[in-house]
């Protein structure tokens, strides 16, 4: 059975949700083909992340972007998506990191980037009460916060398919190619074709690309989180360091979640993941380091999400170098999340109008390709 739609977006987290709601949006009617379900791996297991605070230059028009949709992000999908914000603090734990802070703040204003805030010592403790002594400042963005990844993902996967959108589980994308004009894809004893593809797979995002001549280095990878027992509430904004791994956030009910960036080992043929103990200790004792008023506490769940990184750590995002009516947006490089609704913005805008007004020329395919002569 062959299915005709204006779109096929392969990948069901929460950029190709994004992606295909803000499609429909625009009056197209997409299929949504995901090989799991939707948020089955980063996207439903990261700590949900809403962060411009210490973005490359290369993602921060799309990082402010994608604010503006969090900040209303009820009136798109109909769900608050767990969304708050109490901003997002990195703290410097000495003399060197804050000069480097102090830097970075100067270096964005001048290109006219006003998001992040220089704070010293009093400021960081008015922030982040149980913070260290000894660090001296940081780092504020104020309009960061974070949300819950598997609820903001089923949201912009079932107000998708309100407006119209098929959606296609535990359906693998297989046999993607172009023929005479559109895209064709089998998935689940179907056959979808339209003249309009997106590849938003994930983890498995480089395997569409290199199938389809457009190899982009990556590496699968699983960032690790643990949640810890209740606490008594001593924090609001969500914290990261500007040295070691870490980020950390208090949930309402006293338990804390703590990540940062150390890896699992990660086996994307058989969508599982086998942590590393030693560096969930690590993490542990870095927060054992910074707040003391965590030492009591005790971890009662760990656990990884499978992405992928590129090997500049910044996403690939745009049209293809190659092919007429084929769109990437994988390689997240894990920190994704805050990014979803603003590229699924983007990449509508690019499929519908054949441009978009946010800068997005240092994200693209180009830079890892040898070739850029479309087929």
């Amino acid at each position: 059975m062959t299915v005709r739609r204006d779109a096929i977006v392969i990948g069901a987290g929460i950029h190709g949700c994004s992606t295909a709601l803000h499609l429909c949006v625009r009056g197209f009617k997409p299929v949504l083909i995901e090989k799991d379900y939707a948020g089955r791996h980063a996207s439903g297991v990261n700590a949900g992340g809403v962060r411009q605070l210490a973005r490359d230059l290369a993602e921060i028009p799309l990082s402010i972007r994608s604010m503006a949709i969090w900040e209303d992000v009820q009136a798109l999908v109909g769900d608050s998506c767990g969304f708050e914000s109490h901003g997002q603090v990195l703290v410097a734990e000495n003399e060197d990191e804050l000069e480097a802070c102090r830097a970075r703040v100067s270096d964005l204003k001048l290109r006219g980037f006003a998001h992040e805030e220089l704070i010293d010592g009093v400021e960081l403790r008015r922030l982040v009460p149980a913070v260290a002594e000894s660090c001296p400042g940081g780092i504020v963005s104020r309009r960061d916060g974070a949300a819950d990844p598997a609820r903001t993902t089923t949201a912009f996967r079932r107000r998708a398919e309100e407006l119209g959108a098929l959606v296609r589980e535990g359906a693998a994308a297989e046999n993607v190619h172009r023929a005479h004009g559109v895209w064709r894809v089998d998935a689940g004893g179907e056959t979808f074709e339209a003249p309009v593809l997106v590849n938003a797979a994930g983890a498995w995002g480089e395997r569409i690309a290199a199938e389809l001549g457009e190899p982009v280095p990556v590496e699968t990878v699983a960032p690790m989180l643990m949640i810890t027992s209740p606490v008594p509430h001593f924090i609001e904004p969500v914290v990261i360091l500007r040295g070691r791994k870490l980020s950390f956030k208090q949930f309402r009910n006293g338990t804390v979640l703590i990540g940062g960036g150390h890896l699992a080992a990660a086996y994307p043929e058989t969508n599982e993941t086998v942590l590393d103990w030693r560096k969930l200790q690590e993490s542990a004792r870095t927060v054992w380091d910074l707040f003391p008023v965590m030492r009591p506490a005790t971890i009662v769940r760990a656990w990884a999400g499978i992405e992928a990184r590129t090997r500049d750590d910044l996403p690939v995002v745009g049209r293809s170098a190659k092919h007429e009516g084929l769109f990437h947006q994988f390689g997240f490089s894990l920190h994704g999340f805050q990014l979803g609704p603003g590229t699924g913005a983007v990449m509508a805008e690019l499929i519908a109008t054949g441009n978009t007004n946010t800068p997005i020329d240092g994200l693209r395919i180009e830079r890892f390709a040898t070739s850029t002569q479309r087929a």
